[in-house]
């Protein structure tokens, strides 16, 4: 990934946002997904907190390919502190392979997120959710005083009839028998999984309910609405909507995502979960859209989707979540949608001027 400026600039500042972060200094801390939207963006502002403040961080990226985390994240892999730790989430990761010394904290954050692949691949898709996070908390077994963050979804709450935003004690219904659940219902599943092994294993862990997130992290393969939309208006093209639009989310820039976890992870009450989702960024995927389109000088248009593409649709009308716990907590997202858009459309375009000389 090509650092603009902006980005740079904006990893500082939200870096020394997480008001605790300095309980992170001279501790080790894994990352899965580490090359994936939000698993890069954590790793991006801890490397900074590093390099500016010298905390000693010792970052474990896990993944399945050391060539991706080289690519993703350049020098800052020497300057940052990062070292690459093999990681599958579709495979169980036995004692042996354990990092050696075990990390203080655990942040899970692997996990197929691309509805493509969902009607795709449904099994597969419940079993990396499920035997990944198992992995994860057999590594936090093996150290008393470590802890787990594990990065959940807002699809685990369904859907509802109600217009008032999600809290994290509401839930509706999913459909189990329908494949496209294999995402929400292995995520219900992985929560339950880390409250079972807080239980029986004493496994201390917090989750973070992230919507719907976006910005300059989002990798090649992603074609959710709120990374397609950006990708498609910084290569010149109009944004063609497959639907009215008129479906509610939760959107957030990925580095308020990314202060929101780290901000959980150091604060957050053993055994909880907290929404994370910026007040200033609660809108229809339409008005998403035309935000993005505006601020490239593009039109939104409409198209009927085919039926393979409803398929993998979200079947949430309205997904916006309440964040009032974590915003108990002292966090604040700094990026409203309008200011996320532009940081995000800085990056994608200096990247593609970059590939064209």
């Amino acid at each position: 990934m090509k650092y603009h400026a902006s980005y740079l600039e904006d990893l500082r500042r939200v870096g020394k946002s997480v008001r605790r972060w300095k309980n992170l200094k001279g501790k080790t801390v894994l990352i899965t997904g580490a090359s994936g939207l939000i698993g890069s963006a954590i790793v991006d502002v801890l490397a900074q907190l590093n390099m500016d403040e010298r905390a000693g961080i010792t970052i474990l990226a896990a993944g399945r390919s050391t060539e991706r985390m080289e690519s993703r994240f350049g020098d800052r892999m020497e300057k940052g502190n990062i070292h690459y730790y093999p990681f599958d989430a579709l495979k169980d990761c036995a004692p042996d392979q354990f990092p050696d010394p075990l990390p203080d904290y655990l942040i899970h954050a692997a996990g197929n997120a691309n509805p493509a692949l969902y009607g795709k691949h449904p099994a597969q898709t419940m079993m990396t959710t499920i035997l990944g996070t198992q992995s994860i908390l057999q590594m936090a077994a093996a150290k008393p005083g470590s802890r787990v963050l594990y990065v959940s979804s807002s699809e685990v709450y369904g859907r509802k009839d109600t217009a008032e935003p999600f809290q994290e004690d509401m839930f509706g219904t999913v459909d189990i028998l329908n494949p496209r659940s294999c995402y929400p219902v292995s995520r219900r599943a992985a929560e339950t999984l880390c409250a079972s092994a807080k239980a029986e294993y004493g496994v201390d862990f917090v989750v973070a309910r992230p919507g719907h997130v976006y910005g300059p992290t989002m990798t090649a393969a992603d074609n959710r609405a709120s990374s397609q939309f950006p990708r498609d208006v910084a290569a010149g093209k109009d944004i063609v909507l497959k639907s009215s639009g008129s479906q509610i989310r939760s959107y957030c820039y990925i580095l308020d995502c990314a202060s929101a976890i780290l901000t959980i992870l150091l604060e957050g009450e053993s055994g909880q979960a907290y929404n994370i989702s910026n007040r200033d960024s609660i809108v229809t995927i339409r008005q998403m859209a035309e935000v993005f389109a505006g601020a490239a000088g593009r039109k939104v248009l409409f198209d009927l989707p085919t039926e393979q593409e409803k398929a993998v649709f979200n079947p949430m009308d309205n997904s916006s979540l309440d964040a009032s716990r974590l915003e108990s907590l002292g966090w604040k997202g700094l990026f409203d949608m309008e200011t996320g858009a532009k940081r995000t459309l800085a990056c994608l375009m200096d990247e593609m001027d970059g590939q064209s000389h």
